[in-house]
């Protein structure tokens, strides 16, 4: 056989092996694809799994056998027919995405007007697919156009000069990538919180940003921590996300049902688990408890609920709540302090405000609802160091978060009279409360202390039963009858311990068992009455005495007794020749 030259078999590895670069001479096919340095990601062509017909490019996990698509390129312009495509690098420096027939599909615009030899496409290991020139600098970044994912270490602008802002944009169905009207993002109208729209409408709000450039989630079922940034950069605001070294793969999406979640990736059951989900419970939903309602997630089963000094307006929360009590405005207004909200919408952002002239700023002004301060002193340099929010009329959207679950302060303007009735009512059922709490714990003690004296009682009398029982069964000894006494646990040992396997039959009198007594091994039948016969000490000690007096070949002999506690017991002779439970008859017969 002729041996291949070296430059074919440097050919053929080069053809084996996945590269994670496109170059102006080398092309992506439809059963090609990138795959970064150390194989987390891989980027081609792909089919949705209901789907025969349609055929997009877009980046995957690698290493993970469930498909997890994070990133598409021509989510709602795809290869139609099954037809192939080819995803090449141009002279210009773009990535251009075509069919068979030559029609570009999708392309990134980096207005290049002439070739950069050494120009790549580079899929890294974060999950970015980036345009790199030769000096390293990158001019074009997947990042920079998310779909519906987020990854470690990606920048989502809350607030940018331009005042273009890139959101996640949920599929329209599960195996759909295209674009469906869920999207969530910074709010154009505030840089302080995030947004998941429907269509133009909010479906969910996060709580206005507080400040903290830095905040952790330390997740205890695999131990990793997650760590949310804000960064400032020139007056632009960004949020990312890191996790820990040797955490497993995690990712932040908007499902195609408007869910926000974090998932990460559970080896052992090869599946996604959500660790944090929102909206969840169902009136964390945009303003669904209405205007001054909020919904109450500190409750077992999360529920709407009125502010203080408010009340459902309505049969249901549809229309929110009302005051009990109208402003006055001036000093006949206190305001009371709500912990751990999640702040309302639609707020008046004061900027250089301390907290007191924060809380004047709503005071003088009649229309101002509540407030709520910040300190925004948090190294990032900036000249104002305080956030002060103002409600002007309604207050919508808002929660109460459970103990050391997050939220802060809301200063809620009421009337004074409002908290005066308040105040009365709960100086008349306070010591009402007090009282029967009083009440209660004295019926308590009445009643630990009386089943203390009955139980004392009862040991007493049980105690007393068994001493008049055993001094009954005392007089036995002094009886004229030669019957021995014989040891409890020798009969247990006979007996191994009264098994079900040497039982020979039972009736109301109790229970026959064979036993082996004795170091002869002597065959006898235990009779072991129940508790439960109503015989006594007097029936017992009647019952030896007779029979042990009673002598004839037709009866079986009673070889001796036993008293153990509650425990009474005959030892007679096992005949194994006539039934047992036939002399037994006869003895009953003749002591009945």
């Amino acid at each position: 056989m002729t041996p291949l030259p070296v430059f074919v078999l440097l050919s053929l590895v080069c053809f084996c092996i996945s590269d994670d670069r496109l170059t102006t001479a080398k092309l992506l096919n439809a059963r090609d694809k990138l795959v970064s340095s150390g194989g987390v990601f891989a980027l081609g062509f792909f089919t949705p799994a209901n789907s025969t017909v349609d055929t997009y490019i877009g980046i995957w996990y690698n290493k993970i056998p469930q498909p997890t698509y994070v990133w598409v390129a021509n989510r709602d312009n795809p290869i139609k027919n099954g037809s192939p495509g080819k995803l090449v690098m141009s002279s210009n420096s773009d990535l251009v995405l075509s069919d068979s027939q030559g029609r570009t599909l999708w392309t990134t615009t980096n207005n290049f007007t002439s070739a950069t030899t050494g120009t790549a496409a580079i899929l890294f290991d974060s999950g970015n697919l980036v345009i790199q020139l030769p000096n390293g600098k990158h001019i074009w970044q997947s990042f920079d156009y998310p779909t519906d994912t987020a990854l470690p270490d990606m920048v989502l602008p809350l607030s940018t000069n331009d005042g273009i802002l890139r959101r996640l944009v949920a599929w329209k169905g599960p195996d759909d990538p295209g674009t469906s009207d869920y999207s969530m993002g910074g709010d154009s109208s505030s840089d302080l919180q995030v947004v998941i729209w429907n269509g133009t409408r909010p479906y969910w709000r996060r709580s206005a940003w507080d400040g903290s450039l830095v905040s952790g989630l330390y997740q205890s079922i695999t131990g990793f921590i997650l760590t949310e940034i804000i960064v400032d950069r020139g007056g632009e605001l960004y949020m990312t996300f890191t996790v820990s070294q040797g955490s497993p793969s995690l990712r932040m999406m908007l499902d195609y049902k408007g869910t926000f979640k974090f998932l990460a990736w559970n080896s052992n059951s090869s599946s996604w688990e959500a660790f944090i989900e929102h909206p969840s419970p169902i009136c964390e939903r945009y303003a669904y408890c209405g205007p001054f309602g909020y919904c109450d997630a500190a409750e077992t089963v999360p529920k709407c609920n009125c502010l203080s000094g408010f009340e459902p307006d309505g049969v249901n929360f549809s229309r929110g709540c009302r005051r009990k009590e109208d402003l006055k405005c001036g000093n006949n207004d206190i305001f009371s302090t709500l912990r751990g909200m999640k702040t309302p919408d639609k707020f008046l952002y004061v900027r250089n405000r301390s907290f007191d002239q924060c809380t004047e700023e709503c005071k003088r002004n009649c229309s101002c609802s509540a407030y709520a301060y910040a300190n925004l002193n948090n190294g990032s340099g900036a000249a104002d160091q305080s956030r002060c929010l103002i409600w002007l009329g309604g207050l919508v959207d808002m929660a109460k978060f459970r103990d050391g679950g997050g939220g802060e302060d809301l200063y809620l303007r009421l009337a004074s009279s409002t908290v005066d009735k308040e105040i009365n009512v709960l100086k008349i059922i306070l010591p009402i409360v007090a009282s029967l709490l009083i009440l209660a714990s004295i019926c308590l003690v009445w009643i630990c202390k009386s089943r203390g004296k009955r139980r004392i009682k009862e040991i007493k009398n049980k105690h007393t039963r068994q001493h008049l029982q055993n001094s009954k069964l005392n007089e036995l000894e002094n009886e004229s009858i030669d019957l021995p006494y014989i040891c409890f646990e020798d009969i247990v040992t006979a007996t191994d311990n009264f098994s079900d396997y040497k039982l020979l039959g039972k009736g109301g009198f109790g229970k026959v068992y064979k036993g082996l007594l004795g170091g002869g091994g002597k065959e006898v039948a235990v009779k072991r009455l129940s508790k439960s016969s109503g015989q006594g000490a007097d029936e017992f000690r009647n019952e030896v005495v007779l029979i042990a007096k009673l002598q004839h070949r037709n009866l079986v002999r009673l070889l001796g007794y036993c008293t153990h506690e509650d425990e009474k017991l005959l030892i007679y002779e096992y005949l194994p020749n006539k039934s047992l439970d036939a002399f037994l008859f006869e003895i009953l017969c003749l002591i009945g």
